[in-house]
Order: C-alpha cells, then structure tokens, then sequence
C-alpha cells in the first residue's frame, strides 16, 4: 500500500488489463529468481511503526495531514484513518546489536513523531488499539483524504457488491456492530518487521516464521479493547480479518479466501507461491498499472519493479507475506505483521528479538517439524495466541508418541528461549545482545504479564472506580505515563 495511488476509481478494462499484467509479473518474477546470485546478501532488518493521535483528553485526534503539512522526512507517512501516522524505520544488519539499534530507532521515531502533532494539541501513542475510540471516530469520514484510502474502499466494496462491513468478535464483552467503510480497520496500529532472507532460504524461513509468530504474539500483544469492550488479547487479528474483508456478505454464496488470512499452507519451494497464491486467491482491488514491460525488463537483463504483483501483494493483507523489492540490486524479504504497536521501544526491539530468534532457530530443524505439524495447527495456533494471550493453550510437534502435544503458551515460551537464543546466535547477533533482550521476555514470563495482560489488570481495578470511559481514558494516560519513562512493561506498576 506503500506504492502511490494517483486516484479512487478505475475503470472495468483496467481491472482485466490489470489481472493480465499481474501474469506477467509472475513470468517474470520466476526468472529473476533462477538468476545466479539474484538476492544473495547479509541477513538485514527493518521496522515500521504505525501510532495513534491523541488529544488532551486521550480522544483520537484526525489532524495527521496537518501533522505532515510541513514535513519533509520521507520516514513519516500517511496511514489509513486521519489518526494515524507511519514512521519506516532504516535497515540494519542483524550481526552485533541490532536490536539496540532499533531501539533507538524507535525512541528516534516517536519523538519526532511527538513533535510533529504537539503543535496541533497532540500526542502520539504506540498501542496496538486505542482504548479510547469509539465507534462514531470510526466512520467513513475518518479516512485519510487520499486517493489511495479511497481507492481501497471503493474497491474492496466493488467485490463485495454491497452491504455495509460487518465485525463481530467473541470476548469477555461481545461485540457486533457494522460500518459502511474500511475505516473500523483503521483502529489498528501495528510494529511490522521485514527480514531480508536470501531467495533459497526463503521457504524454510518463511515456514519458521509461521511457527514460531503465534508463539511470540502470545507474549507481545497488546490490543486487549475495542470501541469499550474487552475482547481478545490482540483483538487487532479478529477486526482486521472483517474489517476489510471483500468477500460477499451473502451467507448463502461460496466464500473467497479471506484477504487477511494467516496462511494456506506451507511453502514448499520459494517465495513465488506466496506471490502466485495472492494471485490466484484474491481479485484485484487496486489495477493501477505501470509503463513497465517487465518481461522486456527481464530479456534485456535488467530488473524490472514489478509495479502491479507489489501493489496487488500490498493488497493481501497475510500476517507474514513475501516481499519483492527492486532496490539494492533486488531482493526478497519476509514482512511479518502480526506484531502490535508498543508498549515501549526496549519491549518492541526485544519482541522483535524474540520473532527473529525463533524463527532461525526453528528453521535449523524445518525439515523435521513440518511432517509432524499440519499447516492447519499453525493456523489454530495464531487465532488462539491471538484470543487468549499467555493463557492459551496451543498445539506443537513432538518427537515421541502421536504429534502434536498441547501446552500452554507460557510454558511453551519458556522452552523456546534456548532456541531463540540459538537462531540469534546463528545470525551473529552479540551474546549480551542476546541475554538482554530475551531476558526482558524472560521476565514476563516470570511475573505473568504482557502488555495486554497490564491493560486489562488495570482497566479491572478502574472500572470499581468510575464509569467505563473515564476508566478507558485514565487506563491510556497511565500508559502513557508508564511509556514515558522507557522502562519494559515488566516493570510498570500495577497500584493505581
């Protein structure tokens, strides 16, 4: 969605021209990755940070074009609804102390991001979910006037044929409400970390991406409420999955794919399949094309961008989706979504310690999870860290006896460490690297806590205090307060 979208209505022809287009790409990309050395690099990171604005009585505040009126920092962006802004951190290499220079990345971004809204009677807060929205904020005029928002709207409602969006989400307080826009879906503020992964290490890295996600979001999530109502840990995964879903809101009809699924199966061979399945599955919403030829690209030994299969992917909204980008000679990369904004920039550099480390540490041994482990387990898996956090009880491949066994995330986490120190390990990642950011994870195991396990401990002693929305209200300024400061959720008080 990064790509730019120069209007908000398409005719039928460019769709068909569109589709035609995305073939090509396919072709195209297919050769490139036969090429010789295509990709081939260190192992890198980088980082988007998506926040929320507030005012100063902790409401959404929709001042993000103001906030950019005078900006020249191409690090900031524009996000969905008028509350959101988007800081794209710089890549780092994972060798030495990435981690600690993400950090200070993100300490970086959120003070100039901070500056750019005090001026307009704002503050900015990383959170998976803003506590305090409610459903009028929610609206369709809380997209961001931009072609490209307007754009997505209009064509996820043109495969839909109708019908306002429906979201219903099961929790402690069961929600139900519907809306005539995408912009529910602009609730939700994420931490998104891209991996560069060399093109023949791309299958098994991406499949221990997606075993060892579920495992992480368990501990790092953070969306515990929407629109006043507690819900799941990381509510985040429930309402996007509905809140721009194009697939027909007839119960009668055959249903697509869902446009944010978490996946369909294994990658077998190479990141094609991920792109080809996006393909496949999922109608173009988005058929703005390019004047790039990218077959003639590819013949005449050049790199082509491949315009339409990056818009058309950016459109698919996987929890961990392939990556293919032109720039530094070209390269692949694995987006992994499914992590929420916050709560600190020590708590996000040390989740993103844990996804890394996990998922190198479980490629080491791919070959021999995946026989003893279904994709559809994985699936399960994410859904389930999602609803119930730390107290959820997933399922993994055992080596003796019928596979898989159940075990409680936390248990399960606690066994995980020594293989994502490994996977860190391997990557050359520094040792006290290594030892200070997985014993930050360490200690919420410990004590208990994640960060949406603190908003709702919170929020439950509030709520004996005062109505609802006051507490919702004192919970966010108390997060912020506790942000402040930098320390890790783990050591943010409990007495209020």
């Amino acid at each position: 969605m990064g790509h730019a979208v120069d209007r908000d209505h398409f005719e039928e022809e460019e769709y068909h021209l569109f589709e035609q287009r995305l073939q090509q790409n396919l072709a195209a990309l297919e050769l490139i990755l036969m090429r010789p050395g295509f990709g081939q690099g260190a192992t890198t990171l980088g980082a988007e940070l998506e926040v929320s604005i507030v005012d100063s009585h902790f409401q959404a505040l929709p001042v993000n074009r103001q906030a950019l009126a005078q900006n020249l920092d191409s690090h900031i962006q524009l996000e969905l609804d008028r509350f959101n802004l988007e800081f794209n951190l710089d890549p780092v290499d994972a060798e030495g102390q990435p981690f600690s220079t993400i950090q200070c990345q993100l300490e970086n971004a959120i003070a100039r991001l901070d500056k750019l809204v005090r001026p307009l009677g704002g503050r900015v807060v990383p959170i998976g979910i803003l506590p305090t929205l409610t459903v009028d904020q929610l609206q369709a005029d809380a997209l961001t006037d931009l072609p490209r928002y307007k754009a997505l709207d209009n064509g996820i409602r043109r495969l839909r044929q109708g019908g306002p969006f429906n979201i219903q989400i099961d929790g402690a307080e069961p929600l139900s409400l519907t809306c005539e826009a995408v912009s529910l879906e602009g609730a939700n503020t994420s931490y998104q970390v891209h991996l560069r992964v060399n093109p023949d290490k791309f299958a098994d890295t991406f499949n221990a991406a997606q075993l060892a996600t579920p495992v992480v979001l368990s501990v790092a999530a953070n969306s515990p409420t929407y629109v006043g109502h507690l819900l799941w840990d990381e509510t985040r995964v429930a309402l996007f999955k509905q809140a721009i879903d194009g697939r027909r809101s007839n119960p009668a009809d055959w249903r697509r794919a869902a446009r944010v699924p978490f996946g369909h199966g294994w990658i077998r061979k190479s990141a094609l399949e991920n792109f080809a399945e996006s393909v496949a599955l999922h109608p173009c919403i988005l058929p703005q094309l390019s004047a790039e030829d990218p077959l003639a690209r590819v013949e005449q030994n050049e790199l082509p961008s491949l315009h339409e299969l990056r818009l058309h992917q950016g459109t698919v909204w996987q929890w961990n989706r392939a990556i293919y980008d032109p720039a530094y000679s070209g390269h692949l990369r694995i987006e992994m979504r499914a992590l929420p904004g916050g709560p600190t920039p020590v708590d996000m550099a040390a989740n993103t310690a844990l996804l890394i480390g996990l998922t190198f540490g479980l490629r080491q041994n791919i070959d021999y999870l995946l026989p003893r482990f279904p994709f559809q387990y994985a699936d399960y898996n994410f859904y389930r860290a999602a609803q119930d956090g730390l107290d959820a009880v997933l399922l993994w491949p055992t080596a003796c006896g019928n596979s898989p066994k159940e075990i409680r995330a936390d248990e399960l986490l606690k066994q995980m460490l020594p293989v994502a120190q490994q996977g860190l390990e391997i990557i050359g990642v520094g040792q006290s690297e290594i030892e200070q950011m997985l014993a930050l994870i360490a200690q919420r195991l410990n004590l208990g806590i994640s960060p949406a396990r603190w908003q709702r401990r919170v929020l439950s002693k509030l709520d004996q205090r005062m109505p609802r929305s006051q507490a919702l209200a004192r919970l966010l300024q108390l997060y912020l307060d506790e942000a402040a400061t930098g320390r890790p959720v783990s050591e943010w008080t409990l007495s209020i």
